[in-house]
């Protein structure tokens, strides 16, 4: 019992047999002398509470979980089968003994006589089930253990323990029966013993075998990590020399993979992308200095246009200012010529009216014919200035028809018109003062003075045309005018437009210019790049 503390006291807890050891510490088999049952019951409690104390212990540590046959099948007559045997034959024989003691055999006796029997029987038929496995696995464990001797004296205490043989010869094949059993069990664990054992070792060497094996597994993927980082950093910084290159602008350089590991697959790639990178470069360097040359050419036409166009605002600003004075001059000539008809219509309302008044004189100058030869004088001076005076009215007309430097020409005319008009003034005068001194030359003049109303009505026609015509020249200078202002109008329309196509062009200029400068500042970016020779 002490043992059994001393192992429930290091391993009770883990195994859960401390419950069960106080179990069986507090069942006691002290009972009244004769009293078999009692006693029978309580040996029985106490040998009931070992063998759960034994199976829980084998529970505990797992061995009723054994995974070989052999050991499993020992373990299992070791902590099962035996000590039921035992107990079954100990109870059989106790009932026996009691039997042939001449104790009443009762309900009872006779009950735990059959169940002592049969579970012997039972015991019997597992352990010889179980055995041949054990021994088929260990061949030298049947000579070793003995078991068949143990089994015959079983089956012969059976037949004993229902005779009626005397009670020494049933004790001594009874305690031959347990002793072999317990002989058996003695041998059976030490068998286990040596299986546990040999399977530790087993399992030590295989641990160990195992540990080597990890131990060597982990140093060969330490070896083939540090490799594999060792390949893959140097492939890496050699990466990263190639794009530092390329990043500074080299593409002189070429990556060469070596193996064909994924550092050497990316350097493959990076030379293919430099390769690409280096064509890409070539062709945007061709392409910017083409831009630069095309651009500066177009800077500076667009500089010269910008030019041309201011010259030709300037002379478009000058030809409207030229344009506004012909018109402001179109426009005065055009007065002046409806100022030179209202006077030509005054002037002929006077002839009309000179007429009449030459016709009464002609019934008045009747008694003036003393001084009609002077008057016929006069009448011919007045004839030439009406003569005069109709070539000077059509040179006015034509003058006014080519309207050469805005008219001047009729302004002449004009101006020799109003001296002629004084010319005639003044021979009116003398014609009066000789009509006056004339009187009695009347007769004489009446048909010089009839001569001189027809010539009056000639100058009176030809004043109606001269009104006509200068109607007509007012009419083409208010047209001229009016064509004038349209031609200055559109001339300072075009003006405008020059104006805004000049800001056009200047900032076509510029956007040609900072055009330029881009392009110069990409063929500068672009020839950082050192391409190989």
């Amino acid at each position: 019992m002490r043992k059994l503390e001393q192992l429930d006291a290091r391993l009770g807890v883990e195994l859960g047999t401390d419950k069960l050891l106080t179990a069986l510490k507090t069942v006691s088999p002290a009972v009244a002398a004769g009293d078999w049952l009692k006693t029978h019951e309580a040996y029985t409690a106490r040998v009931e509470a070992a063998i759960a104390l034994l199976t829980q212990a084998a529970d505990g540590s797992n061995l009723t979980l054994d995974p070989d046959l052999d050991s499993y099948y020992l373990m299992d007559s070791v902590t099962a089968t035996l000590p039921a045997m035992i107990e079954a034959t100990a109870k059989l024989n106790d009932a026996a003994r009691a039997v042939a003691r001449g104790v009443t055999a009762s309900q009872a006796l006779v009950h735990e006589m059959t169940r002592a029997e049969a579970l012997s029987d039972f015991g019997d038929d597992r352990w010889a089930a179980a055995m041949p496995k054990v021994y088929s696995l260990r061949p030298e464990f049947k000579s070793e253990l003995g078991d068949e001797p143990v089994r015959h004296a079983l089956h012969a205490f059976h037949e004993l323990a229902t005779s009626l043989t005397a009670e020494d010869a049933k004790l001594a094949a009874a305690s031959v029966v347990i002793d072999g059993l317990r002989d058996v069990q003695l041998k059976s664990l030490d068998k286990l013993d040596r299986l546990l054992e040999a399977r530790r070792s087993a399992m030590e060497t295989q641990r160990a075998w195992v540990g080597a094996v990890v131990l060597l597994s982990l140093v060969t993927a330490v070896y083939l990590f540090y490799s594999f980082y060792l390949v893959t950093h140097g492939g890496l910084r050699e990466v990263q020399k190639h794009l530092e290159a390329m990043t500074a602008g080299d593409l002189t350089t070429s990556p060469r993979p070596w193996g064909r590991d994924e550092a050497a697959r990316l350097m493959g790639s990076l030379a293919d992308m430099q390769h690409s990178l280096r064509g890409i470069v070539d062709k945007v360097r061709g392409a910017s200095d083409n831009i630069v040359h095309s651009t500066a050419e177009i800077s500076d036409g667009a500089m010269d246009l910008s030019a041309r166009t201011e010259q030709a605002a300037a002379s478009l600003q000058q030809s409207a200012a030229a344009m506004d004075e012909i018109s402001s001059t179109v426009k005065a000539t055009s007065d002046q010529a409806q100022e030179a008809a209202g006077i030509a219509r005054s002037n002929a309302q006077r002839a009309e009216r000179g007429g009449d008044i030459i016709g009464t004189m002609v019934e008045t100058m009747q008694g003036i014919h003393a001084s009609s030869s002077k008057i016929g004088d006069i009448i011919g001076v007045i004839d030439g200035i009406a003569f005069q005076t109709n070539i000077l009215a059509l040179n006015a007309a034509v003058e006014a028809a080519r309207a050469g430097e805005a008219g001047r020409g009729f302004a002449v005319v004009a101006s020799e018109v109003r001296a002629l008009a004084q010319r005639s003034a003044a021979a009116a005068r003398e014609i009066k003062g000789l009509i006056t001194a004339s009187v009695e030359q009347v007769d004489h003049g009446a048909k010089i003075v009839r001569n001189a109303g027809d010539t009056i009505g000639q100058i009176v026609h030809s004043a109606h045309e001269v009104n006509k015509l200068l109607a007509d020249i007012a009419n083409g200078a208010n047209e001229q005018a009016t064509g004038v202002g349209q031609t200055t109008q559109a001339v300072q329309d075009l003006d405008g437009m020059t104006q805004q196509n000049a800001a056009l062009v200047e900032q076509t200029a510029a956007a040609a210019t900072s055009l330029k400068e881009q392009a110069l500042k990409l063929a500068e970016e672009v020839s950082r790049f050192r391409l190989p020779a």
